[in-house]
């Protein structure tokens, strides 16, 4: 085994679809990091702005028309014409969810709260916000604040930092 002489210092995550896999994901990692004494940033832009929207972030659907990687119970692959038939997602849905509360993963809610008691920073998109007309009292109060691209970076920066794209 070598010795790491880079050590990651900082990850900053760019959620930017608001399927439940994809917020679980980024939300997955900016825990591990947390967890692990690496300073994380979490910023939510476009589709990903459900996942800090209280009226949204508990009611995240899966992404299934489209998706060729969708797999039934036992793995079977779901043919991606299945997700036109109504109800699927739902259904879909609600099996993801149930599969993680038998692994004790919590509602992105309180992944949230859990991010940021570890140390975690949320940020909003302003060009999203602004776009789909999101006022700062619509979203998670752990959000820090709605920062354009370029404060973002500036956030995201130094010696040791690595941007995610989920």
């Amino acid at each position: 085994m070598s010795e790491n002489n880079h050590p990651i210092k900082k990850v900053s995550i760019i959620c930017a679809k608001g399927a439940i896999e994809d917020v679980y994901a980024a939300l997955v990692m900016g825990n591990g990091a947390v967890m692990e004494g690496i300073e994380a940033n979490l910023f939510f832009t476009f589709f990903g702005m459900d996942a800090i929207i209280k009226k949204r972030m508990d009611k995240l659907h899966t992404g299934i028309v489209g998706n060729p990687a969708m797999r039934l119970p036992g793995g079977a692959r779901m043919p991606t014409w299945m997700g036109i038939i109504p109800g699927m997602e739902g259904m879909v849905s609600g099996m993801m969810k149930k599969g993680m509360d038998a692994l004790d993963v919590p509602p992105v809610s309180e992944f949230i709260e859990l991010f940021v008691a570890g140390g975690g920073n949320l940020w909003a998109c302003k060009l999203a916000a602004d776009m789909f007309k999101v006022k700062p009292e619509e979203l998670s109060e752990h959000v820090k604040g709605i920062i354009t691209i370029g404060e973002f970076y500036e956030k995201a920066g130094g010696e040791g930092s690595q941007i995610i794209f989920t």
